[in-house]
């Protein structure tokens, strides 16, 4: 790649004196650090809170049936497979959930933030300490058969005094964050999840590549051939569609809480989903980033129905999942609201429970 007119030698020695944060190991996030890793990205830091499935295996290139059977975490088995394939470069790995208590710390002085995520929850409070550090961050998200990326550089207007970055840009190279473009998250069980519609594989490598090519631009200075529109795609419909978003931060009917009022509500904590253990019961009751009143129930029981056994009434849905278990073995029960509290029973790990919500309701 050095023999390329836009990265060099000059751009290689960037990449190697680079940093990465990744936030999430599964299916985009495995895409993306492979990519950056035979791209020769010096320091590379993941962090994820899951282990290694068997249904990972069609989408999550870097993870095999051994890591299945020593129920590796993801961010172990990730770490061990990108060292195997570049030993020059450093490769950190965190097993942990990422949140708004531990997110200043885990960003570090990475130069660029990567997400392989699957919810809003976790992707607003990286938007927020993107925007509050003034770090590049680079979205992205696959379900089904349809993809969208995004890459936000935040306007130095509202940064906290923060020690320098050696990535920057100009404000007129800014754009809007993500919560100018998506100022909410879609309420819980209103969207699709890879756990509940299924993802193609092929479509999370194109996606995944289209953030690691963004990131790649970025950290070899070619900031001005960044797209910086929204990328949406349907890999099965063959529809590739992209959308302006440049007037977002100023065209919104209401200003911006992140990148133009400064409120950080997710990175401090006060919009965070609650992850509450009850007492007695083995449970932990879940409530969502974003409420709603109008859950529809019997839509959630059928996207449920090949995960077990689910029925709603006109209050509630409740099941048993058939392949679920808690750390004691107990089957995991859910109990599901219309306006997006939940009852996981059958653990009392907040961890394993927002994952379990995370996968199968949708935050």
């Amino acid at each position: 790649q050095t023999l390329l007119p836009a990265i060099g030698a000059e751009g290689q020695r960037q990449l190697g004196e680079a940093h990465v944060l990744i936030v999430g190991s599964g299916a985009l996030g495995c895409v993306i650090a492979d990519a950056l890793t035979r791209a020769g990205v010096g320091r590379i830091t993941i962090v994820d809170r899951d282990v290694v499935e068997i249904t990972n295996l069609q989408r999550q290139i870097l993870f095999d049936e051994s890591d299945v059977d020593a129920g590796t975490p993801k961010a172990i088995a990730a770490a061990t497979r990108l060292r195997a394939i570049n030993g020059a470069i450093e490769i950190i790995a965190h097993v942990d959930d990422f949140n708004h208590r531990n997110a200043e710390r885990l960003l570090g002085d990475a130069d660029v933030i990567v997400d392989g995520l699957d919810n809003f929850q976790t992707r607003y409070i990286l938007n927020d300490l993107a925007v509050e550090r003034g770090v590049a961050y680079i979205y992205g998200g696959a379900v089904a058969t349809g993809g969208v990326s995004l890459p936000v550089l935040p306007h130095a207007d509202v940064r906290m005094a923060a020690p320098p970055r050696r990535l920057t840009w100009t404000d007129a190279q800014s754009t809007p964050c993500l919560r100018c473009v998506f100022p909410e998250a879609p309420p819980p069980g209103t969207t699709p999840t890879c756990d509940t519609a299924g993802v193609l594989g092929p479509l999370v490598m194109t996606i995944g590549a289209h953030q690691a090519t963004q990131t790649l631009k970025l950290l070899t200075g070619n900031i001005d051939a960044l797209d910086r529109r929204l990328l949406s795609i349907d890999v099965w419909s063959n529809e590739w569609r992209r959308f302006d978003v440049s007037g977002a931060r100023r065209d919104a009917r209401a200003a911006c809480p992140c990148c133009v009022e400064g409120r950080f509500e997710h990175l401090d904590g006060s919009a965070a989903g609650a992850a509450i253990t009850l007492c007695g019961r083995n449970a932990v009751q879940m409530t969502g980033a974003a409420e709603t009143s109008a859950l529809d129930l019997d839509a959630a029981a059928a996207r449920l129905a090949s995960h077990g056994s689910f029925h709603a009434n006109d209050f509630l849905l409740r099941g048993v999942f058939r392949d679920e278990r808690g750390p004691d073995g107990d089957a995991i029960e859910l109990t599901l609201f219309s306006n997006g509290r939940a009852i996981i029973k059958g653990t009392t790990e907040p961890e394993l429970a927002r994952s379990i919500y995370a996968r199968y309701v949708g935050i």
